[in-house]
């Protein structure tokens, strides 16, 4: 896969938000012209653009501003439509990814579960209503014990 793209309200916001959660932004761009019209299906696009990379370097996200057309506001998905579902990470601690998240305004839906002693997990709205889980893998083996 190639990344994951994501049409935003504010692009600013959103690199901010993702970049605090540990993504690295690799580039931005502002795009327009004929070759963005059609590979995108839209007459006269002209977005700012902006790729951001997992730390790890496996995942990427592509998100866009739309300057034209406009962009359409809807309600924000929820975790049971078809279509895009969520963008998930891993975080090593996931109050204090929390943490990050609330100084952005975004906050669990519910709160943080406990999935069979493997993962704690939460799923929150990011900027411009992303859905986003976060997943803290828990420890596998029993610490070694101290001397």
């Amino acid at each position: 896969m190639e990344n994951v793209g994501i049409a935003v309200r504010d692009l600013d916001a959103a690199i901010s938000f993702f970049t605090d959660l540990g993504l690295e932004l690799v580039g931005r761009d502002e795009v327009s012209g004929e070759w963005a019209s059609t590979a995108v299906g839209l007459d006269g696009n002209h977005a700012r653009i902006a790729l951001l990379e997992t730390p790890n370097g496996q995942g990427q996200l592509e998100l866009f501003e739309y300057l034209h057309p406009d962009a359409i506001e809807t309600e924000p998905t929820r975790p049971n439509e078809i279509g895009m579902h969520r963008v998930a990470f891993s975080v090593d601690d996931i109050d204090e990814a929390l943490e990050t998240a609330a100084r952005h305004g975004c906050h669990p839906l519910r709160g943080v579960a406990t999935y069979r002693d493997l993962y704690k997990l939460t799923y929150l709205r990011g900027p411009s209503g992303i859905v986003v889980m976060l997943a803290q893998e828990l420890q596998s083996t029993p610490p070694e014990p101290t001397a």
